[in-house]
């Protein structure tokens, strides 16, 4: 059984005041249908994203640096929230958890046990699986254009209980958007990151993230009201 994350033993790099009162597909789908639908019902082109004043670290405040922690205590306390964010990338669980694997494996053949060499291994973490993810992508789309397509891997007989039918139609709209626009909500609205630090996870201009965004609530707002 897949335990929840530990609350009480932060990281030295983790965000203060994270909302952690609801449980996080919740929190996910409804911080996103909110914003879809106030676009929708307002014809607004407002930025999904707070505004920040470029590198996104006026977020963490000003504290002493402290040792971090090695790369076991990494993966126990982070593995779970980026296999998570693998899912919303790929689908389905199991290849969610290769590619967290794989994430891991990665760092330590490269920087050992200790991370001391990494500013933020949560960030390099992440871009990781990103990069991952698109990768297991380009593989489908190649597979699919020259065989039948697979099963898909079915969903927990608990998750329709779970959520509610609004929240499932947000995780169903989300497949239906282009991989970067994906990227983006995923990466806002699960994962919390400024405009700045999104566009360094991806490798894009701030920009090119902001508008990427508009464009992605734009579809995500069709669909949505083409279910109604």
């Amino acid at each position: 059984m897949t335990t929840a994350t530990p609350p009480a033993a932060a990281l030295p790099w983790d965000r203060a005041g994270t909302p952690e009162s609801a449980p996080a597909w919740r929190r996910f789908t409804h911080a996103l249908r909110a914003r879809v639908l106030t676009r929708v019902r307002a014809g607004t082109t407002a930025d999904p994203a707070p505004s920040d004043s470029g590198d996104g670290t006026e977020a963490r405040g000003a504290v002493t640096p402290e040792p971090l922690p090695g790369i076991e205590e990494l993966y126990h306390h982070r593995r779970l929230s980026l296999v998570r964010l693998a899912v919303l990338l790929v689908d389905d669980l199991p290849t969610a958890e290769d590619v967290v694997q794989d994430a891991f494996t990665a760092l330590f053949r490269r920087h050992g046990h200790r991370l001391g060499s990494l500013d933020d291994p949560e960030a390099y973490l992440r871009t990781s699986v990103v990069n991952a993810a698109r990768s297991v992508l380009r593989r489908r789309r190649t597979v699919r254009a020259h065989t039948p397509e697979p099963e898909q891997h079915a969903p927990a007989p608990e998750e329709d209980v779970l959520l509610h039918e609004d929240h499932r139609e947000v995780l169903a709209a989300l497949p239906t958007l282009t991989s970067r626009q994906r990227e983006v909500l995923v990466l806002r609205y699960w994962s919390h990151l400024s405009e700045a630090e999104i566009a360094a996870t991806l490798g894009l201009s701030r920009g090119t993230v902001k508008s990427t965004a508009s464009r992605a609530l734009d579809a995500l707002g069709r669909r949505l009201e083409g279910l109604r």
